[in-house]
């Protein structure tokens, strides 16, 4: 149907290239596939290649932040703060002192976001201590978790879509009027041509998703001072905005990994 995510499209045109029953359930967000015997789901936009760490390592900024920082991979870092109404115990009192102090730390001010992924929304920009009460207060209001992380001046940013280490496609974000580079806030994607950027980027999307084990991934990459970081990793490869410029380049890229569910070469 016209109105389903394009994700969704993609496994009914699969499937019915394939000979896969596909059964969409729960709005869109549930999808059972069936061959034979084989029972396959989607769920979100995972498909399901990825092992459970990867995918709990990719969905949670601060996790994936200390894991490149692990490997050596270069990547803006993400200091977790967890939701106070978790008790003390858990939490430890001296959470807004060590927000304060990162916050004095970054002239420019912090970035304060929920620790798991919201597609840009719920995402703040702050330099005062009461900016910084007010998000956290926010975030805090619908997350058990939030990151705070310096706020950097972005030059370029580009998201890579790997599948077994392979680029599929890689584009860069052109922002609109926002600040942030999420494709919710306007930003168009644009797809880059071979060259050093490319290249440059595609190295190290590969070494980011090897340092958590990830197989099939979108990694958004950021250019801060003439140098390529990483800003995060996800799990569930989305490709809305994509799809609706490049359909045939998001339906090859979803019909690969779709191989790998269903064994194929």
């Amino acid at each position: 149907m016209a109105s389903e995510r394009i994700f969704v499209q993609a496994i009914r045109s699969y499937g019915a290239r394939h000979g896969i029953d596909v059964d969409v359930r729960a709005g869109g967000w549930l999808i059972a596939m069936r061959r034979g015997e084989m029972r396959r789901f989607a769920f979100g936009y995972d498909i399901g290649l990825n092992s459970a760490i990867a995918h709990r390592l990719a969905n949670d900024k601060s996790a994936t932040s200390e894991a490149l920082s692990l490997a050596g991979v270069s990547c803006i870092p993400h200091h977790l703060f967890l939701n106070p109404k978790l008790g003390n115990n858990v939490v430890g009192p001296a959470w807004r002192e060590d927000m304060l102090e990162l916050l004095h730390a970054h002239p420019h001010g912090v970035v304060v976001k929920p620790n798991e992924g919201t597609s840009g929304r719920s995402v703040f920009r702050v330099t005062t201590e009461t900016e910084l009460d007010r998000a956290v207060s926010e975030v805090f209001s619908m997350s058990t978790g939030l990151v705070v992380s310096p706020y950097v001046e972005i030059e370029d940013e580009v998201r890579v879509i790997l599948l077994d280490d392979q680029p599929r496609i890689v584009y860069s974000k052109q922002r609109g009027h926002d600040w942030r580079h999420n494709l919710d806030a306007g930003a168009k994607p644009v797809l880059l041509e071979d060259g050093e950027v490319r290249a440059a980027c595609v190295r190290l999307a590969i070494d980011a998703a090897r340092a958590i084990g990830i197989v099939f991934a979108s990694i958004d990459l950021v250019r801060v001072d003439g140098a390529w970081r990483v800003l995060e990793i996800n799990s569930g490869v989305m490709m809305e905005a994509l799809g609706k410029l490049h359909p045939e380049l998001v339906q090859a890229t979803y019909d690969a990994a779709l191989d790998r569910v269903f064994g194929e070469n």
